[in-house]
């Protein structure tokens, strides 16, 4: 087996390195940093069937660059779930997500500040991969505690069963690999 995966993403052809996430299964990362072209290209391409929004929310830290595009390009707002609290965060909210490529559990934040952003707005949540959606749930809780209103769930890419999900919207689907 290769140790990349080939694929084209928006129109860019990408090599994704394969990674062993145990000893049974390996992943494609796709990862953005670093790479303006396919970060603009995907979120030029996955705007055109986004719905309207007020506001994008996303968890720290791979979809970062994805949403400040989105925001640029589009409504001008976005709100980043931080995996820690920070000094600056008032009174924060925080809820439990278990990513697939992440070996512990982790929890994500919202400070008030962002918590306001997000009440009555209508809220997209995005991400750069949705896998297992744990990542998603816990975004969605956010959103929902902080009296968001979810228009919808967009990621570049659906991997594996993710991608037969009919409740969110994505580019491409990236394939599991199972040794």
């Amino acid at each position: 087996m290769s140790n990349v995966y080939k694929m084209t993403i928006a129109g860019v052809e990408r090599e994704l390195p394969l990674c062993a996430v145990n000893d049974k299964l390996d992943i494609a990362a796709f990862i953005m940093f670093g790479d303006v072209e396919i970060t603009q290209k995907c979120a030029q391409e996955l705007l055109k069937i986004c719905p309207e929004h007020d506001v994008v929310v996303t968890a720290e830290a791979k979809s970062i660059p994805l949403a400040y595009e989105f925001a640029r390009i589009g409504c001008n707002e976005y709100v980043v779930a931080r995996k820690g609290t920070k000094v600056y965060m008032t009174d924060p909210i925080s809820v439990n997500v278990n990513s697939i490529t992440t070996s512990y559990d982790q929890k994500l934040f919202l400070g008030q500040e962002d918590v306001a952003k997000l009440k009555g707005k209508r809220v997209l949540i995005l991400d750069d991969v949705i896998s297992t959606g744990e990542s998603l749930a816990a975004l969605e809780k956010l959103v929902e505690c902080s009296g968001g209103v979810i228009v919808g769930k967009a990621a570049v890419l659906a991997e594996g069963d993710a991608a037969k999900r009919d409740d969110i919207i994505f580019l491409e689907e990236l394939p599991l690999f199972f040794k």
